[in-house]
């Protein structure tokens, strides 16, 4: 056998033996959602003939041709039975792309379809795409809305790292074909963590936002806004209101974004976001929960203090460390939920939980006293409740 076909043979074995592992959860748990020992996308898992040119003659060493650094970041849904993720893919180049993969039980079994999405560009082109939001709207349509990227034109020609981030709009109703829509337009200077309500407000869209002053940090705007648009097509917001602020001395004091598109549950609207605060060694981001009204999906109604998800062990190291971050959730019919989630911006999770969990963590865990006083006050008041419950000892 030739040194090319052994090695093929090799990467052929390996990326079956990837694709073939079966996940487990990692029990016990905490009582709120269940991790799973595996990531269920990597950058190994992308299909070989995204990397390598697979003809000898014109690869004879079977060098990578096209190298790919991370999967991650995935918008989530659950489409003619199957559990659909659409990846953020990037390449060795820096560029991010979009890439649907798909599995029977929505815990391993990913794999990417053959091609990856081909986004449509506007009249001005985008330099970098990543992070969808997908949501089946009642309109009819799937939208998917993205983080859009282009070079600031006002950076002095040095400065090669400053840009601008809007929102990019795609629609479809097969998951194949995306059409692009403008860009969302608003007074804010930025926009992050854009997100389609799934449901008409008031006969109107409704948006999820993140005003921002720059590409980084928020600034003076931050928090999870919403704003009200009559048509997608030329998607408009005049105005946005901030429904969930940063906070001083809180999981959220840098900033807070939108992370999927809402979950519909009998109690209320089911949220959930990342929070970024600073450390000594950088910007950390967790995850967290909050419910809004069903009635009024603008208004918080309950939210529990500090984070709902932290990254841990493994998770803790990658491209960019000490981060989790979400972007996608599926609502079985069951009342099962899987958690789509990304760590340190290299590979993809999945966690379960149901919506029973949920929304008895949301109601039912106190929220942010704001004041060290205030959480001791708390843990007393759980004590004393178990005090009386369990026997003392002899």
């Amino acid at each position: 056998m030739s040194n090319f076909n052994a090695r093929l043979q090799a990467l052929q074995v390996a990326h079956q033996q990837l694709l073939h592992m079966n996940n487990e959860a990692i029990l016990p748990g905490n009582g709120i959602f269940l991790r799973y020992k595996n990531p269920v996308l990597t950058a190994t898992h992308v299909p070989l003939e995204w990397c390598y040119d697979l003809n000898q003659a014109s690869n004879p060493h079977l060098m990578t041709r096209f190298g790919i650094n991370a999967v991650f970041n995935a918008g989530a849904i659950k489409w003619e039975g199957k559990y659909i993720v659409i990846a953020r893919v990037e390449g060795w180049d820096r560029k991010s792309f979009f890439a649907v993969a798909e599995s029977d039980n929505g815990i391993d079994g990913f794999r990417f379809r053959d091609f990856p999405l081909q986004i449509p560009e506007t009249a001005i082109p985008d330099t970098n795409i990543y992070d969808m939001r997908v949501v089946q709207h009642e309109d009819g349509y799937v939208y998917g809305l993205f983080c859009t990227e282009r070079r600031d034109p006002s950076a002095p020609a040095g400065d090669q790292s400053a840009a601008v981030a809007q929102c990019g709009i795609v629609r479809t109703k097969d998951l194949e074909t995306w059409e692009r829509l403008p860009d969302l337009v608003t007074a804010s200077a930025q926009q992050r963590n854009v997100v389609l309500h799934p449901e008409f407000v008031n006969g109107k869209y409704m948006l999820y936002t993140r005003p921002q002053d720059g590409f980084i940090e928020a600034g003076k705007g931050g928090g999870i806004g919403v704003g009200y648009c009559d048509s997608m097509e030329k998607a408009v917001i005049s105005t946005e209101s901030v429904i969930d602020n940063k906070v001083y001395h809180t999981i959220a004091e840098a900033k807070n974004g939108q992370g999927p598109a809402p979950i519909r549950t009998p109690h209320g609207w089911l949220h959930l976001a990342h929070g970024v605060r600073n450390t000594a060694a950088g910007l950390r981001y967790t995850l967290y929960l909050f419910m809004t009204s069903l009635d009024h999906p603008e208004e918080v109604i309950c939210k529990p203090a500090g984070y709902f998800m932290a990254p841990e062990g493994d998770e803790r190291v990658g491209d960019v460390s000490n981060v989790l971050f979400s972007n996608g959730w599926i609502a079985d019919e069951d009342g099962q939920v899987f958690i789509y989630y990304a760590s340190s911006d290299t590979r993809l999770h999945v966690a379960t939980s149901s919506i029973a969990q949920l929304t008895d963590y949301c109601m039912h865990t106190a929220p942010d006293g704001l004041r060290s006083f205030a959480s001791v006050a708390t843990l007393y008041n759980i004590i004393e409740r178990n005090k009386a419950l369990v026997p003392a000892e002899i």
